[in-house]
């Protein structure tokens, strides 16, 4: 398992699941459509690395990583 914020530029990943201890902002990503088995690309950091953004289902998502810690994610 990995975090967001280990991902490079370009990465693609799966959400696999989320950390329980975080269950209120990892229902607020599930409604983002970050759903476990969703594939995604990380396009990039901003300059100083926060927010990141994501490239998922056809849209761009932007994440805090420190908020996405929750995301259970394997590279793919």
């Amino acid at each position: 398992m990995v975090k967001l914020r280990q991902l490079k530029k370009n990465t693609r990943a799966r959400v696999v699941g989320y950390d329980p201890e975080d269950s209120v902002y990892a229902l607020r990503l599930q409604t983002l459509g970050l759903t476990p088995g969703t594939p995604f690309q990380l396009v990039r950091f901003a300059p100083l690395g926060d927010p990141a953004e994501l490239h998922c289902r056809g849209t761009r998502l932007t994440l805090r990583p420190s908020e996405a810690d929750c995301l259970q994610l394997e590279l793919l």
